[in-house]
């Protein structure tokens, strides 16, 4: 994960400039969709000649607004990423979901 001095950075941008008014859970939200689809959008008309620092731009643009919204909620990104794969290995175990792109409910 980042280490606390990038994520003390990311927050100190955001304060110098005073935009943690702007900073709702709600339009960080729709700031992080937004940037996934410039994301997405790099791949949009070819998978396999893209620019790769581009796609690291708006990569980081994503990981920029999901710090800054686990800072809004007040959470431990840590914690709710090990949560969720704690969820997602028990509904796609090892045997039942290897090599396949199934969804659990197929499995």
């Amino acid at each position: 994960m980042l280490s606390d001095e990038t994520i003390s950075r990311i927050n100190k941008f955001v304060s110098d400039r005073d935009w943690n008014q702007f900073h709702s859970p709600a339009n960080l939200a729709k700031s992080i969709s937004i940037e996934s689809a410039e994301l997405l959008e790099c791949f949009q008309w070819d998978n396999e000649n893209y620019n790769k620092e581009h796609v690291l731009e708006e990569l980081a643009d994503v990981i920029n607004y999901c710090v800054q919204m686990a800072d809004k909620l007040d959470v431990d990104l840590d914690e709710i990423v090990n949560r969720k794969l704690d969820q997602t290995e028990k509904k796609y175990p090892i045997e039942k979901a290897k090599g396949t792109s199934k969804k659990y409910t197929e499995l």
